[in-house]
């Protein structure tokens, strides 16, 4: 049962960070071979966007990491109080970029009512749905039992960290 847990919490942390390091490379990748792109990849909204969707990523990766260490190393599963502070400041940390996401998205559009950034929507949304799949409700499901569990339970389920922060408030 250990290696299995141990094996999903490494498959997380490792897709997390591979994805991290993945979008930023294409991300450079692209402003340096398709010209087309240069100009929306390096204007500073969807600069911000980008930077708040890897930001997030990371903390994922790292609270994967951090759990996968402790079932590694025999140290249970949960994480450590200290560790449970620091995921509760970045949630706050997050909702504060998440707010200043939202305030260049409307000055964008009042600024700009008829050229939509798409790019930075789709960037900030992608963000936005990764900070409430690790602070507040499960929405990934990857394998084929995960997605038999998901069509039987009845509402969407808090995730993994949402408990944690939970419960180290009781």
């Amino acid at each position: 049962m250990k290696k299995k847990i141990e094996k999903k919490l490494f498959s997380l942390m490792f897709g997390e960070f591979f994805a991290l390091i993945m979008f930023a490379i294409l991300w450079i990748l692209y402003i340096y071979i398709f010209e087309q792109f240069e100009q929306a990849l390096t204007s500073w909204d969807n600069i911000y966007a980008f930077a708040l969707l890897e930001f997030i990523l990371l903390q994922g990766s790292i609270y994967w990491y951090l759990k996968w260490k402790k079932v590694k190393d025999n140290k249970g599963y949960n994480l450590t109080l200290s560790q449970i502070q620091i995921f509760q400041w970045l949630k706050r940390f997050n909702v504060i970029l998440i707010m200043i996401g939202i305030i260049i998205l409307f000055t964008n559009n009042i600024n700009s009512p008829s050229n939509l950034n798409g790019f930075y929507l789709f960037l900030f949304c992608f963000a936005l749905i990764e900070y409430i799949n690790y602070y507040h409700i499960r929405l990934s499901y990857q394998t084929p039992q995960e997605i038999k569990e998901f069509f039987k339970q009845k509402g969407l389920k808090s995730s993994i960290l949402a408990k944690e922060l939970k419960n180290k408030d009781r």
